[in-house]
């Protein structure tokens, strides 16, 4: 048998919230072009991610993955 490990998809966002204990809110900005016309245009999702030491800060650009679900709607730690 081998030994093989699970590449992991990383994302990079800025944080926008720091105000719950051990969880930062965190933007990422993606740009998109529109199927029909053509154009690109910029969509903002939100993700709530696990930082245990709550030391990140408002501002800051921080990377994370997918990991199991730690809360209904948090289930992304930082890399």
């Amino acid at each position: 048998m081998t030994n093989t490990t699970k590449k992991l998809a990383t994302k990079k966002g800025k944080v926008v919230s720091d105000s719950m204990d051990k969880t930062i809110v965190v933007a990422v900005q993606t740009l998109k072009t529109h199927p029909k016309y053509l154009k690109k245009y910029r969509s903002t999702k939100k993700y709530k991610v696990h930082d245990a030491e709550n030391k990140h800060k408002v501002g800051e650009v921080v990377e994370f993955v997918q990991c199991r679900p730690l809360s209904k709607d948090k289930n992304h730690t930082l890399a």
